[in-house]
């Protein structure tokens, strides 16, 4: 590969697990001859200024962590001639499963021997960016839970999950789809650029990174009972052949609800309902397998 490579490193990603790897990473990228540096971040802006930078200097900005950061990086690099690359380093690492990228970050370097290219569109809420679902209504509580809590790896989602769900009471929400308006009452409202989140939940197992369009996932009232009795099915994505799941598509969506709730994406908030969501297609450039 003729460029250099930006190792962006979240150092507290997936409890370390990016660190615990980054030797690994970088003694693949000598023996196959990569440049690179290394730069840690401080926060998310940080990691997006360290994004803008490698774009302006020409180099490859490689994403390492969870999709937090995946997510800054990407919308940095959004209408840029920048390239994203992704080892995924931390818990959930949703969006490297969805481009098909190996789940470990070593395994993950291959993409700088390819060099093969992708455009991939990404989510756009005000001026804020992201790659995979954002969600809010029950997922905003269970979002929350989950960020906050020490249960370890993948586990820490389903552990959110039935922690808000002993606490829920149904909402009503509004979501306009391109124009045509609707309401629900029941439990969340997701709006998919790619298929899954929380460590391998495919809530929208149809979308797809790169066709313009979202996923509008939406979950009406059911027994508490029958939600959880269902959740093993969102691993498998085959919930979506239950009643109470519908799926619209869409390029801009609009949702409002009878209580605040804060919307998130790739894991962390990132605005508060009302809210607009658009899709940006095709507006970065990403190294895949």
């Amino acid at each position: 590969m003729d460029r250099n490579v930006a190792l962006i490193v979240n150092p507290v990603a997936g409890g370390g697990r990016g660190l615990r790897m980054l030797p690994g990473v970088e003694r693949w990228l000598r023996v196959h001859g990569v440049a690179y540096h290394v730069e840690r971040t401080r926060d998310i802006e940080h990691a997006r200024e360290l994004a803008r930078r490698a774009a302006a200097d020409g180099e490859v900005a490689a994403a390492f962590g969870g999709d937090g950061i995946v997510g800054a990086v990407a919308g940095a690099l959004a209408g840029t001639d920048g390239i994203l690359a992704v080892l995924p380093g931390g818990r959930g690492n949703d969006f490297a499963r969805a481009a098909g990228i190996p789940k470990s970050p070593v395994a993950a370097c291959t993409v700088f021997e390819s060099a093969r290219e992708r455009r991939i569109d990404i989510g756009a809420v005000g001026e804020r960016r992201f790659v995979g679902i954002a969600s809010c209504g029950f997922d905003s509580d269970a979002n929350r839970i989950a960020n906050a809590t020490r249960v370890p790896g993948e586990a820490a989602y389903a552990y959110a999950a039935i922690r808000a769900l002993a606490s829920w009471k149904p909402a009503t929400f509004g979501v306009e789809i391109d124009g045509v308006a609707n309401s629900h009452t029941g439990y969340s409202v997701a709006v998919a650029n790619g298929p899954a989140y929380g460590g391998g939940m495919f809530l929208a197992p149809d979308a797809q990174l790169d066709d313009g369009l979202f996923d509008v996932v939406t979950i009406a009232g059911v027994s508490k009972f029958r939600l959880l009795s269902q959740l093993p099915k969102v691993f498998k994505g085959t919930h979506v052949r239950n009643p109470e799941i519908e799926i619209r598509r869409g390029r801009e969506v609009r949702i409002e609800a009878d209580r605040p709730f804060t919307l998130y994406a790739d894991g962390d908030p990132i605005g508060e309902l009302p809210a607009t969501v658009r899709t940006l297609p095709g507006a970065v450039r990403m190294l895949v397998p």
